[in-house]
Parts: C-alpha cells; sequence; structure tokens
C-alpha cells in the first residue's frame, strides 16, 4: 500500500476549518433555522417552504441555496416545481443537538421555555416515555397536526392526521376520548392551538413536545401509510 502523501499540518488544519465554518455560517440565520425545522420533518417546495416559514419564494430560495452549498440539503426538480430536502439523517441529528446546546448555553432561551411550558396548553405535557404508554390506551387517541404531507413522511405509532387547520370541522372524531396532540417538537405552538382549540371544546386534550425527531433518535420506530397498521 502506497504511503499517504504528506500535508502541511497547518495548510490541512485550515481547510478543514474553513469547511466547518461554512456549515455555522449556513445556520446562522433564523430563517435558515426554520426552514431546516420544515425539512426535518419532510420534503418540500420552495413555494410550501416559503408559505411555512413566512418568507417570500424568492428570499427561501436565497436562503436554500446557502444550505444546499454547505451541504446540509438537496435539491429535485419535478417539472417547475423544487423540492428540498435534508441530506442526510446526520443534518437532522445535528438540527437536533444545535436546538439543545442553544436550550443549554443560553439563559434566555431557557427563560423563554420556563415561561411557555407554564401555559395553560403545556401545564401537563406529556413526556415521550409516558406517550408511549398512552399509545396502547382505546380512551387516548394521538393527533398529529402537522401538514398531511408530514404525516405521511413519518409519523408516532397509531397517531391520526388531524392538521391543524382541519380541526375545527373533525372535532365530532375526537368527541368522547382523551386526545394527545404533537406537532414540530418543542418550539412549534401548533399543537399548543389544538390544545387550547379541544379544551375550549370541551374535549380533554394535552400536548407532548415529542415529534417524529425525537422519536426517531430515541429508537423508536415511526410508522408512514404504506407500513401503519
Amino acid at each position: 500500500m502506497a504511503p499517504l502523501p504528506e500535508l502541511p499540518d497547518d495548510t490541512f488544519k485550515a481547510f478543514a476549518y474553513e469547511q466547518v465554518a461554512q456549515i455555522g455560517k449556513a445556520v446562522a440565520s433564523p430563517q435558515r433555522l426554520v426552514l431546516l425545522n420544515v425539512l426535518s420533518q419532510a420534503p418540500r417546495t420552495v413555494e410550501v417552504l416559503a408559505e411555512l416559514a413566512g418568507l417570500s419564494i424568492a428570499n427561501t430560495s436565497r436562503h436554500l441555496q446557502v444550505l444546499k452549498a454547505a451541504g446540509l440539503v438537496v435539491s429535485e426538480r419535478h417539472g417547475q416545481h423544487v423540492t428540498y430536502a435534508t441530506t442526510d439523517g446526520c443534518v437532522v441529528r445535528f438540527f437536533g443537538v444545535l436546538k439543545e446546546m442553544a436550550l443549554t448555553c443560553s439563559v434566555e432561551l431557557q427563560h423563554a421555555v420556563d415561561t411557555i411550558s407554564r401555559s395553560p396548553s403545556r401545564a401537563q405535557a406529556v413526556s415521550r416515555d409516558d406517550l408511549v404508554k398512552l399509545a396502547t390506551d382505546a380512551e387516548v387517541v394521538v393527533v398529529d397536526v402537522r401538514p398531511p404531507e408530514e404525516y405521511a413522511a413519518g409519523h408516532l405509532p397509531g397517531a391520526v392526521s388531524v392538521p391543524l387547520d382541519q380541526l375545527e370541522e373533525r372535532l365530532a372524531e375526537l368527541q368522547g376520548r382523551s386526545v394527545v396532540a404533537y406537532c414540530r417538537g418543542r418550539y412549534c405552538i401548533l399543537a399548543d392551538r389544538a390544545v387550547e382549540m379541544l379544551q375550549a371544546r370541551g374535549i380533554p386534550a394535552r400536548r407532548t413536545d415529542a415529534d417524529v425527531v425525537d422519536w426517531a433518535a430515541a429508537g423508536l420506530p415511526l410508522e408512514r401509510p404504506t407500513t401503519a397498521h
């Protein structure tokens, strides 16, 4: 086996850390983090990402190009639409660790999370471990309030898809049972809105901070329409 060519230590180190810095620069934007959060759930078109992130299509495209240049996302064209997705599971795990690190290091974020945790919709939040047990309880229904595309890409076992914008018209399906609602995790408020609406209609409801990324990271299985039962 031929010996590896020798590289000057300083040259290699400078090159390696420049590549790491590119990723740091790519995620140094709240808007790009919002896009990564959505893409951690499922691939989406530029138009849908723009709507969900509250950005113009032009700004969304620019942010996505930065993420793509850093190797965090990939794109694929289908006719007139371009769909983006995270490069692989490593990106999703990195994003999860980044959020946890922010919560550990930022006193301001800790205070904000503590404050929102005392809100009525989160006062009795269901932990991931408790959710595993509740999922087998016939009196409890786990509701995924994310958009249908995200549910189809992977959802918690036994969860029913009731997107937030359909909840009002589907209340009858949930009558007589307790509801545990989930969305995109701790920083997402879709489940909070669902809990508020359900409780106002007299339906017992709680949210859980568990999401599909957290669930999969714990080694727990997800379901998809082709494998759900």
